[in-house]
């Protein structure tokens, strides 16, 4: 078999055509970690001989004929996803010790099918970051350029795409975090509906935000693996049930696409501009009805952003003590007072970034600056949620870059917070409005030719629509 161009779709189908087992294809993934993950470093921690037990017992069921597509399959999970019994550091120093008691939603549904996982992959620390440059533990390496950021901050989950390590990986997205990764990685990362996937066991970074997905091959590949995700979950409260009704060919030709002009108005890297440019003239030659729309309050989407989730942050890792987790092992011991206990589990157990995400978010949740900042940037979070709604009266769905840059150097924008911050300007706002959003190669590019990602964005709970335009695209 040969990893770099075995789909999903494709090795379902040699599976259950006997071509070989998912056992061989378990081996053979691991044999290519091996080899692969020396240079990338995808990978936090592997689970070599339980991945294969699982393959065994997918092979069970694919010989009984009572399989699904990702049956078989092996696939990584993101370090913030729990997995019952086995440690989930969320890429942090608090954390390196911890052991998850129960399994995510989604991580049992994965397995309820008979995928196959085959470890957890780096990340920023809680998911802070857009280069995986803030990992406690390690750098992860853009496989298309190792001298390259993969992206953040699921920068593990997207590499290990994208070297063909595994066939499929979830990701967390609050801000971007698909999405950008999988344009610098040239693989394809689906944001779904706010609501669609349960969040239950996924590490909380910023809740009204945080959203898991998938990262595939092909758009078709990351159908496959959204089809065993969604649903409504008791664990849940913010999981919805929604129709899952696929639109035909005939139906997604009639898509009419939208180009917001705020996003097309400057500050595009030439490159970038290029490719986004051919992959709208193919829409265009192919008959789809493009029009110029405005989203006129998403240039303060950025701002509004980085309000709001250092809020949510800094309420949600509050719980990171020393006290309820384990933390780092000793500190404890050092302690003479519970607040030297706070002291030393939170000043040597968080990174730099954590620290300035946490800070901030206190500052605006303060008395007397709770109206001033984080009040107003909600207001605003709804005016951009307004500007989608308005645009979706005039078009189906709407094509925006990706990212404003391909994948940037090491160490290029880890002194000026602000410039890392960018990175992830134009895929907020689906996040803020809680849309469904997938970033797509706008071609198949060689190894060290840097690739380049755009954006559909759908309506609330039209996955499906986006996911169908996303399939048309790679088939012609």
């Amino acid at each position: 078999m040969d990893l770099e161009k075995l789909t999903i779709s494709q090795a379902s189908a040699d599976l259950k055509n006997k071509k070989y087992s998912s056992k061989e294809l378990v081996e053979e993934t691991f044999n290519n970690i091996s080899k692969e993950d020396s240079k990338v470093g995808a990978f936090i921690s592997l689970r070599k001989e339980k991945a294969l037990l699982e393959a065994k017992l997918a092979d069970e069921k694919i010989n009984s004929g009572s399989s699904n597509s990702l049956c078989g399959i092996p696939m990584g999970l993101k370090d913030n996803l729990c997995l019952e019994g086995e440690v989930a550091t969320a890429g942090s120093k608090i954390l390196a010790s911890y052991e998850a008691p129960y399994s995510s939603t989604v991580v049992k549904k994965l397995k309820g099918v008979g995928a196959v996982v085959v470890g957890k992959t780096n990340m920023d620390e809680f998911a802070m970051g857009s280069s995986t440059e803030n990992s406690a533990f390690q750098k992860t390496k853009n496989p298309r350029d190792l001298d390259c950021v993969p992206g953040g901050s699921s920068g593990g989950s997207a590499a290990s795409v994208s070297a063909s390590m595994v066939l499929g990986s979830l990701g967390s997205d609050t801000g971007g975090s698909i999405r950008q990764p999988a344009a610098f990685c040239g693989v394809v990362g689906f944001k779904p509906t706010y609501g669609a996937v349960s969040r239950f066991g996924l590490m909380a970074m910023a809740s009204s935000l945080d959203q898991i997905g998938p990262f595939a091959k092909t758009a078709v590949d990351a159908e496959i693996i959204f089809d065993s995700l969604i649903g409504k979950d008791d664990l849940d409260s913010t999981s919805s049930n929604f129709s899952n009704s696929k639109p035909t060919e005939s139906e997604v030709k009639k898509i009419k696409i939208g180009v917001p002009k705020e996003y097309f108005a400057g500050g595009l890297d030439s490159k970038v501009e290029k490719e986004i440019g051919l992959a709208l003239e193919k829409f265009k030659t192919n008959g789809f009805e493009i029009k110029e729309i405005s989203l006129p309050h998403s240039k303060y989407a950025l701002s509004c952003y980085y309000i709001i989730m250092p809020a949510e942050v800094s309420a949600n890792l509050a719980r990171l003590d020393g006290v309820r987790y384990p933390g780092i092992k000793n500190l404890r011991d050092k302690a003479a007072t519970l607040a030297e206990v706070y002291s030393l589990t939170k000043g040597e157990g968080f990174g730099p970034e954590v620290k300035r995400r946490i800070l901030l978010g206190t500052f605006v949740l303060s008395s007397g600056y709770y109206d001033a900042y984080y009040s107003k940037a909600q207001k605003v979070r709804n005016l951009i949620t307004q500007d989608f709604e308005k645009a979706f009266n005039e078009v189906d769905m709407v094509f925006a870059p990706t990212t404003p840059t391909p994948a940037f150097k090491f160490g290029e924008k880890t002194e000026d917070p602000l410039q890392m911050y960018l990175s992830d300007i134009f895929t907020i706002p689906a996040n803020l409005a809680g849309l469904p959003a997938i970033s797509l190669p706008t071609r198949e590019f060689a190894k060290g030719d840097l690739p380049v990602g755009f954006q559909l964005i759908g309506p609330k709970f039209k996955d499906y629509g986006v996911l169908g335009l996303s399939r048309w695209y790679e088939g012609n």
